[in-house]
C-alpha cells in the first residue's frame, strides 16, 4: 500500500511539474505577443512586426529561435559557473510562483495554507538572480545595473507584502484558494450576488500591488536596472543566445503569475457567480478560463504603465517607494483592520 501511494505521489508530481513547465512559456508567448508586439503598438499607431506568419503571429518564435541559434559566450573575466547559474535561478523563481495560484476548486499544485507568505518569499529569489548575473559578468555596467535591482527589488516588496496584508486581514487566511473562497461567499451591503471582490475594498492596496509589481519586473517606469541609454543594459548586457531567452521568458513568465496572484487576490481569482466552489466538473472546466480573463485585464494595465511613463530617476525611484507606497499602504492595513472590527 506504501508502495501505491508514493508512486502515485510521484505521478502527481510529474503531472504537476509538466503543466508548470508547459504553462510558463506559454504565457510569455502570449503576454509577449498579444501585448507586447500587437496590443501597445496599436494603441501607439505602429503596426510592430509582421512578417513572419500572419499579422506577425509567429514573430516570437522567430525571436526564440534566433536566439537558440546564437553563439553562447562568457566574458574573459566572469565567473563561468556563478554567470551561467544567474538566469536559471530567475527562473526558477518564477517557476515556484505557480505552484500555489489556483485556477479551479482542484486545480492546484499544491493548496498551502500560507500560500500568499510562500509566494511573497519565493518571489524575492530573483533578486539573488539578478545579483549574480551582476557581478559575475565582470562587467562595471552589469554590476551597477545588479546592485540597482537589488536596491530597487528590496524597496518596492514592502509596499507589495503590505498591500497584501489588508486582503489577508479580510479574507482571515493566508491560502490563496481561501482568498478565492471567501471573495465567493461575501456579501455587499448585505448583498451576495456576485460576493465581494476584494478590489471593491482594497482598491488602494490593489493600485500598490500593481505598482509594486512594475517595480519587481523592472519594467518601466521602474527600469532603472536595465536602462539602455545609462547602462546598456545592465546585468543582461553580457548575457546572449538562449542565457538571455531565460531572462526574457524569466520576465514575461514572472509578469503573467504576478497578474494572476493579483487576480486572485483582488478579482476573485478563478470563482465567478454560479460556479461551484466544491470541486465540480464545471468549476475546473470553467475556472481556468475565467482566471486567464482576469490575468489579461491586469496584464493589459500592467503594460500599459509599461509604455506610457517614462523612466524615474533613481532617487525619485526610492523616494516613491519609501516617502509614497509604504506610508499609504501602512494606512491601508489599519483603516482595514479598525473596519473589520467595528464591521
Amino acid at each position: 500500500m506504501i508502495a501505491v501511494a508514493l508512486s502515485d505521489y510521484w505521478v502527481q508530481t510529474a503531472i504537476k511539474t509538466g503543466v508548470v513547465l508547459a504553462v510558463i512559456p506559454t504565457a510569455a508567448l502570449i503576454l509577449g505577443y498579444v501585448f507586447l508586439l500587437k496590443m501597445m503598438s496599436h494603441m501607439q499607431s505602429r503596426l510592430g512586426p509582421m512578417e513572419a506568419g500572419p499579422h506577425g503571429l509567429l514573430q516570437l518564435v522567430a525571436d526564440g529561435l534566433k536566439f537558440i541559434q546564437k553563439e553562447d559566450l562568457f566574458p574573459d573575466r566572469a565567473d563561468r559557473f556563478v554567470f551561467a547559474a544567474a538566469p536559471l535561478v530567475v527562473l526558477c523563481s518564477t517557476f515556484l510562483l505557480y505552484v500555489v495560484v489556483p485556477a479551479g476548486p482542484t486545480l492546484i499544485v499544491e493548496d498551502l495554507s500560507t500560500g500568499v507568505f510562500y509566494a511573497l518569499a519565493v518571489s524575492s529569489i530573483s533578486v539573488l538572480g539578478v545579483l549574480m548575473a551582476g557581478w559575475a559578468s565582470a562587467n562595471k555596467y552589469s554590476l551597477m545595473g545588479g546592485l540597482r535591482a537589488a536596491g530597487q527589488l528590496i524597496a518596492y516588496e514592502l509596499p507589495m507584502v503590505l498591500a497584501v496584508v489588508g486582503v489577508v486581514i479580510q479574507a482571515g487566511t493566508l491560502s490563496l484558494q481561501g482568498i478565492v473562497t471567501s471573495q465567493a461567499n461575501g456579501e455587499i451591503f448585505g448583498i451576495g450576488l456576485i460576493g465581494n471582490p476584494f478590489i471593491l475594498t482594497q482598491f488602494v492596496g490593489f493600485a500598490i500591488f500593481l505598482m509594486a509589481t512594475q517595480a519587481e519586473l523592472t519594467q518601466p517606469p521602474f527600469d532603472m536596472p536595465v536602462a539602455e541609454s545609462e547602462i546598456v543594459g545592465g546585468y543582461q548586457v553580457e548575457y546572449t543566445g538562449f542565457r538571455f531567452l531565460i531572462f526574457f521568458i524569466g520576465e514575461f513568465g514572472t509578469a503573467f503569475v504576478f497578474a494572476g496572484i493579483a487576480a486572485t487576490l483582488f478579482l476573485g481569482g478563478w470563482y465567478v457567480p454560479g460556479l461551484d466552489l466544491d470541486g465540480g466538473f464545471l468549476s475546473n472546466l470553467i475556472g481556468p478560463g475565467v482566471l486567464f480573463a482576469k490575468i489579461m485585464l491586469v496584464a493589459f494595465l500592467i503594460f500599459w504603465v509599461r509604455f506610457t511613463y517614462p523612466r524615474l530617476r533613481e532617487d525619485q525611484l526610492q523616494t516613491f517607494a519609501w516617502k509614497y507606497l509604504i506610508p499609504i499602504s501602512l494606512l491601508n492595513i489599519l483603516a482595514t483592520a479598525v473596519l473589520k472590527v467595528v464591521l
